[in-house]
């Protein structure tokens, strides 16, 4: 039996230790290019998004105002004391969470119909996704003002054909009433953006494996029941990820509310509720302060749409 002294290595130890120095700084390599070619987008992002940022951050603690902002003093947190006091904020963020709830909610499940149709092996599928696409394509500032023209009281189509079926008795002002200019503003909403959601959920169904659900028609099981033991859990992940974008995009809306109800108090969103004090009423201060909130509003969504999703994978997992 051959000795080998402590700092000597046999052949093949010395090659694997070349081979995996050659891998580990092929690694650090690559490390360093991704982060050299992610770079440009990093400044980019700050520059366009974090200093506007920061700044409507830092305007939030003081008493600036529209062509003012130069000779703002600090106030500290007097401006979201003030915010938190007022009830025009509180009905704006009722009318912010209860608008992105109903939308989200039918969205997903509206989408996942549509994505499950189009999955389908069907005659004219390609023409069927493209058309689905068309409200999703259209400008959310045209589609709202498309569909103020049909909801209008005495010419609108949507008040036309419900009096004509004999749903409605006398046209409605759906956007003059409170009790139904919410619940008009979710349904555009609905309508051009389940699309959406609709694209992203057959994404995810395109890449499940068919030999499940040979095996599943194999076995003679329900199709009910393959959707919810076998594509729900699988498509989980992409369907969470679409649901947290949905949120986001309809927390922060602000152009349908603005074209569709004009501002008005029963329908104004945060966002809506942020662009009046700044605009409007010229207290840059104050709203920023409001978009502060916001932003920390739709944070703290986002922190726990993300903590249910990995608790829901988690479970999936076990």
């Amino acid at each position: 039996m051959t000795a080998t002294t402590p700092g000597s290595l046999t052949g093949a130890e010395s090659r694997n230790r070349v081979g995996g120095e050659t891998v580990g700084r092929l690694e650090q390599r690559r490390r360093r290019a991704a982060l050299l070619f992610l770079l440009p987008t990093v400044v980019a992002l700050l520059l366009v998004a974090g200093w506007p940022l920061l700044r409507t951050v830092y305007l939030g603690f003081t008493d600036a105002r529209l062509g003012g902002t130069e000779e703002a003093a600090f106030i500290g947190f007097t401006n979201f004391g003030y915010l938190l006091t007022d009830p025009a904020w509180w009905q704006a963020t009722w009318v912010t969470l209860k608008f992105a709830s109903a939308s989200v909610v039918l969205e997903t499940l509206l989408g996942m119909v549509i994505a499950l149709v189009l999955n389908a092996h069907l005659p004219g599928r390609g023409l069927m996704r493209a058309a689905v696409l068309v409200p999703w394509a259209i400008p959310t500032v045209i589609s709202a003002q498309m569909w103020g023209w049909m909801y209008h009281d005495l010419y609108g189509v949507v008040n036309t054909l419900l009096v004509g079926i004999g749903i409605l008795d006398a046209p409605v002002a759906w956007m003059a009433d409170p009790d139904t200019a919410l619940w008009a503003m979710v349904a555009v909403d609905v309508w051009k953006t389940t699309p959406f959601m609709a694209l992203l959920i057959l994404a995810a169904l395109q890449t499940l494996p068919t030999e499940i659900y040979e095996a599943a028609r194999v076995d003679g099981v329900h199709p009910v029941r393959v959707f919810f033991r076998v594509t729900l859990p699988l498509i989980r992940p992409a369907l969470m990820v679409a649901i947290i974008f949905r949120a986001l995009d309809a927390l922060r809306m602000f152009d349908l509310a603005y074209v569709l109800a004009g501002g008005n108090p029963a329908t104004a969103t945060l966002s809506v509720y942020a662009r009046q004090n700044l605009v409007d009423f010229q207290d840059v201060g104050y709203g920023s302060a409001a978009s502060t909130l916001l932003v920390l509003l739709i944070l703290l969504i986002t922190i726990i749409l993300l903590t249910v999703g990995r608790v829901r994978l988690a479970a999936d997992t076990r």
